[in-house]
């Protein structure tokens, strides 16, 4: 095979998606509850989506940011009216996205006089591969021999506000607060209540800008169109991808005055970001999002899957516990499951395990009761069955 082995991958492959469900090359059809991680939300083939694809792959797909995009301002337009934020730069992933926060926070702390810039992050965390944000993440596996790693990066527990105000009191070269208001990665792990409000204090009393990594929360998966959206916790600079295009790939950062105006002209560009086809694409999720009110559907669908989970395993002796919010729904294990992701594939449900034994569920946000009840009898039945 000429491809670089850095993937695990399983043996399928699809070929076509419709709505909740992905076939494969012998017409199998297997319940989604991944979402390609996330990413289409609106499910596949959404005809909104294939429509606006369609559309602007017949007009222009690319013209460089050397000009204007009138649908990247459109789209910009859009998610600074729904985020109550100021100004978007657009690129091409999550890792980009928090790549761009993380220049933003260190010419905020050139811009107060700081010589080397700190940003703090936290453990568990992820916010990508690039070596930035591979730095900023909190997991010493995958940084595994990519040192020497960037500086400018210190680490609190995820949760621990004191330790957070700790060292943004013990240290001033701390300009910002790069977090994620459910760590996804990390194993579907919620912020407690009044951690990102702490934050946001902390914060403003310290001159530090808040960086919300919105990659997998945001665009509808936790009940609101952003997480923080539940909090009293606007945020200086938040960074998407993922839902925003349904599987086109696009990455976005927005910025609330004046940390939307640390980017001049030449500071930070992309060659691809914001082109005229993934903007049409995502103008068309945010528009059916909110015409169909999906992060509200998300919510009380969420809320029925945990219901149903919580009766079915939740006194599951290999169950620790059953978290998440919205339709990220994170199924604890006291131990790593043997092969359940495989036996999972044979019974036709995609799922994924992450942080070693923490199942978890990112479904299409269309999910209906149907592929609900299916989703936690489907996953109910393969633990009764584990080894």
């Amino acid at each position: 095979m000429a491809l670089m082995q850095n993937y695990a991958r399983l043996p399928v492959a699809f070929v076509r998606g419709e709505g909740a469900w992905l076939y494969d090359e012998s017409g199998k059809r297997y319940l989604d509850a991944l979402a390609g991680i996330a990413v289409c939300g609106l499910g596949h083939s959404h005809p909104a989506v294939t429509r606006a694809l369609q559309e602007q792959a017949g007009t222009l797909l690319h013209t460089s940011n050397l000009y204007q995009v009138p649908l990247q301002e459109k789209l910009a337009e859009q998610l600074c009216r729904l985020s109550g934020l100021d100004a978007a730069f657009f690129c091409n992933s999550g890792a980009e996205a928090n790549e761009a926060a993380i220049k933003l926070a260190r010419l905020h702390g050139h811009a107060r006089g700081i010589a080397e810039p700190k940003i703090l992050v936290f453990t568990q965390s992820f916010h990508g591969r690039t070596l930035a944000t591979l730095t900023a993440t909190g997991n010493r596996k995958i940084q595994e021999g990519f040192a020497p790693l960037v500086p400018g990066f210190v680490r609190a527990p995820y949760g621990d506000l004191g330790s957070a105000a700790a060292i943004l009191a013990a240290d001033p070269a701390v300009c910002a607060v790069l977090v994620e208001p459910i760590q996804g990665e990390g194993g579907v792990r919620p912020a407690p209540e009044g951690f990102l409000p702490g934050l946001r204090k902390l914060c403003d009393q310290h001159q530090a800008l808040l960086l919300l990594d919105e990659v997998q929360t945001g665009i509808g998966r936790t009940g609101t169109f952003f997480a923080y959206q539940q909090e009293d916790c606007l945020p200086d600079v938040l960074s998407l991808a993922k839902g925003l295009g349904n599987g086109v790939p696009i990455g976005a950062v927005l910025a609330r005055a004046p940390a939307a105006a640390l980017f001049s002209a030449g500071k930070h560009g992309t060659t691809f970001g914001g082109g005229p086809l993934v903007c049409a694409a995502a103008l068309a999720v945010l528009e059916t999002m909110e015409r169909e009110n999906i992060p509200a559907h998300a919510e009380k669908m969420g809320a029925e899957l945990h219901a149903l989970l919580q009766q079915s395993l939740g006194k599951h002796p290999q169950v620790e516990e059953i978290r998440g919010r919205g339709l990220m729904v994170g199924v604890v294990l006291r131990e790593a499951p043997h092969k359940l992701v495989e036996r999972a594939l044979a019974q036709g449900l995609l799922i994924n395990v992450t942080a070693e034994r923490v199942i978890r569920l990112l479904p299409p946000l269309i999910y209906g009761p149907e592929e609900v009840r299916l989703l936690a009898a489907k996953l109910s039945a393969l633990l009764e069955e584990q080894p």
